[in-house]
């Protein structure tokens, strides 16, 4: 079981359990949901569980919230394995509910290639960065006290709406947990790609984020690295709906994953 994503198997062929912790949950403290990006690291524990290969690429559809406490089922269907990979999807319900469904590619190619074009930015290192600060009313223990954000590049968090639009519609943070023994893996850079929308603020030159409608990543290289760099871009703004990419660069410059959203725009007061 995954000390982050704390996934299990269920009674039932195909089918896994997760129960919503509470310092996995964003929002308003009586309000509180399970982040987005937490949901399909969960779904990824399952279908790589099942399957015995790792994710390249899978993209989350939310379709609704779940709050902590709830006892999520995720039904794995693979509907085909190959000989280096495997097709499949995770429908993640509450009781009757669909909350998620995510689709997926896993496997590995032996032997392969490896080249990277993607250049890390050149940005100070975390230590010299400011923290993230958040402006919003938030639970402690909620799932913002689980990392140290250093704002790299651009306005996050009280800074955000301070500042012009972005001319190109980027912002860098430096990512990691504040539990320094979990290591940086798939599941960890699924829910680290969920900090996308908080680019929108900062793209906008407002006091504006967003609720997620889908969250696709692509995994690439893995290194160790204590630190992820997260280079949001968002692309552009129209109709009430943003939609943006990030890659995650680990402190070497390799690049670890690349993720993209649409969301629904949100403008605070």
């Amino acid at each position: 079981m995954h000390p982050f994503i704390p996934v299990e198997p269920s009674d039932r062929p195909g089918h896994y359990r997760f129960t919503v912790p509470k310092n996995l949950c964003v929002g308003p403290p009586d309000r509180l949901f399970m982040f987005g990006g937490v949901g399909l690291a969960s779904a990824l524990a399952a279908v790589e569980a099942h399957t015995g290969r790792p994710t390249v690429w899978a993209a989350a559809q939310y379709l609704s919230y779940a709050r902590p406490g709830t006892e999520l089922d995720l039904e794995v269907i693979v509907p085909v394995t190959g000989k280096y990979n495997s097709q499949a999807r995770v429908i993640t319900r509450a009781g009757d509910q669909e909350i998620i469904t995510v689709n997926a590619a896993l496997g590995s190619r032996p032997d392969s290639p490896h080249h990277q074009w993607a250049v890390m930015p050149a940005v100070p290192p975390p230590e010299d960065c400011p923290e993230m600060t958040i402006r919003w009313q938030r639970d402690p223990d909620d799932m913002n006290s689980q990392w140290d954000r250093r704002v790299a590049a651009g306005s996050f968090g009280r800074e955000r709406g301070k500042a012009p639009p972005a001319t190109d519609g980027i912002g860098r943070l430096w990512v990691r947990p504040t539990n320094r023994d979990l290591a940086i893996d798939r599941l960890v850079l699924a829910v680290m790609a969920d900090f996308l929308p908080s680019g929108v603020g900062n793209a906008m030159g407002a006091n504006a984020g967003g609720n997620s409608l889908d969250n696709t990543i692509r995994y690439m290289n893995f290194v160790p690295t204590e630190w992820v760099l997260a280079d949001i871009r968002i692309h552009a703004v129209h109709a009430g709906f943003a939609h943006g990419r990030v890659h995650l660069f680990a402190q070497d410059g390799t690049l670890l994953a690349t993720a993209s959203q649409s969301l629904i725009v949100r403008i605070h007061s």
